[in-house]
């Protein structure tokens, strides 16, 4: 139960943040944006790691998987933001949340949990939420909504690595690794694209990803702030919900993700979601409550 609540303050705490980025993306770049989100994350875990201990909570026991986790959250994030011009936060949502359908598959042979029937059952379930809401067979899908989908299985890379290599890390060293590669990630970006000439149709067709370093104001610097205590935050809770109980267990519940989104989507955007995707939202929520009643019904 424990784990639940972490993972349900993690996410919501990241929809929150995702849904920002977006909001605010004309303001910024991606790299810009992780250059300076990840800076304050390395600024606020050294904090934290004073606060708590010294700065040994910092170390990973186990590095090389430390920083593979590490680097597939930094594929996961270029992927999940390459299309946020374009696409709505359910469709950004809900492609990102496919990748409890890869955790299932993969969590037997690479971690050797046993996967019930009701577990199996119940991501199906909330994949098939997902999926509404996505609508891939609607006229209008257009191939940038596949960005999401990629970010979904390494996403679900992140999550395995997690459970099987990183179960006894400290939460601060796993949240460094990602900020460490996150920063590097962002500020590469940030001086290749500001040193080569980019056509100026792709910058004008998506200026958050084909920018290098836009001008920096006092409200971007504040902004990115912020961010880094979200993520940070919803990082770390999810960290230690996976590290103490079973991936397959908790990924249906990570569904409701989808469900901050919509709420989020339509306080920023003014954009509620459809009768389809209501339907979809719904499909998910009952995904989550089987999988605590079951984790109920079992203890």
């Amino acid at each position: 139960m424990t784990a639940i609540g972490l993972l349900l303050i993690g996410v919501f705490v990241l929809s929150f943040q995702d849904s920002m980025v977006k909001y605010l993306s004309g303001d910024t770049s991606y790299w810009q944006f992780q250059t300076l989100r990840s800076l304050g994350n390395i600024a606020i875990a050294i904090m934290l790691a004073k606060m708590s201990g010294g700065l040994s909570l910092l170390r990973p026991r186990n590095a090389p998987a430390v920083y593979l986790r590490a680097g597939f959250l930094t594929i996961t994030m270029f992927f999940f933001f390459a299309g946020a011009p374009y696409l709505s936060v359910a469709q950004m949502a809900a492609g990102l949340y496919t990748y409890p359908i890869f955790v299932t598959m993969f969590a037997a042979p690479v971690l050797g949990e046993r996967i019930g029937v009701w577990r199996a059952g119940a991501v199906l379930l909330g994949a098939a939420g997902a999926a509404v809401v996505l609508s891939p067979w609607d006229a209008g899908f257009r191939a940038v909504q596949l960005l999401p989908l990629a970010a979904g299985f390494f996403y679900a890379c992140n999550v395995l690595t997690l459970r099987r290599a990183c179960r006894h890390e400290s939460p601060l060293a796993l949240a460094l690794a990602v900020a460490v590669l996150m920063f590097a990630s962002g500020l590469l970006g940030a001086v290749s694209l500001s040193t080569i000439s980019v056509p100026a149709e792709i910058v004008q067709a998506n200026p958050f990803l084909a920018v290098g370093w836009p001008e920096l104001t006092l409200f971007v610097v504040g902004f990115a702030l912020l961010a880094s205590i979200l993520n940070l935050a919803g990082n770390i809770s999810l960290s230690r919900a996976y590290q103490t109980a079973d991936a397959s267990m908790l990924a249906p519940l990570d569904f409701i993700y989808l469900l901050y989104a919509a709420v989020w989507s339509k306080l920023l955007f003014d954009q509620w979601p459809s009768s389809e995707a209501i339907v979809g939202m719904v499909l998910i929520a009952s995904a989550g409550a089987l999988t605590v009643w079951r984790e109920h019904v079992r203890k």
